[in-house]
């Protein structure tokens, strides 16, 4: 499982030119998940989701995670990142989840982040539509996640 975590001032998700979700100050996360990942995969991205320390406090800097500053979480789902690019110009992602067996691993996977925040904290985009995702990048903070590379 992939994660590409942005830290943000705004984040926003547009389907078909309606906004469909929104957070202020929080993390925009976009979520790759491959075909062979399992519930530790999704724990492990949830986890680091959750407890990485990205925020200042005190005038110290990477002190705060999203849920002690009080901030939400956009995530949104991303099969691309599993792009590969290593023959030809045209992306291969056979080695994302497919569409009816990542669904519902993504809805358990909002649900293992609802739990361990706010439920009201955590956004998400609609799974598979073509989606337009504005982001203002504070910072910027950006952090790449792959829960196979545990270490």
């Amino acid at each position: 499982m992939r994660a590409v975590i942005q830290r943000v001032k705004t984040a926003s998700v547009t389907v078909n030119g309606n906004k469909i979700s929104e957070i202020q100050h929080g993390l925009c996360v976009l979520v790759g998940i491959a075909h062979d990942d399992t519930e530790s995969d999704a724990d492990f991205i949830v986890k680091k989701i959750t407890t990485l320390k990205l925020w200042d406090a005190d005038g110290k800097p990477w002190k705060l995670n999203v849920k002690d500053a009080g901030y939400e979480v956009l995530s949104v789902s991303q099969f691309t990142l599993y792009a590969q690019t290593g023959k030809g110009a045209k992306p291969d992602f056979h080695l994302a989840m497919n569409g009816a067996l990542s669904l519902p691993f993504y809805q358990s996977f909002l649900d293992k982040l609802r739990s361990l925040l706010e439920a009201d904290k955590v956004k998400d985009g609609e799974f598979g539509a073509m989606m337009d995702v504005g982001i203002v990048n504070d910072g910027p903070v950006t952090i790449l996640l792959d829960s196979r590379e545990r270490k």
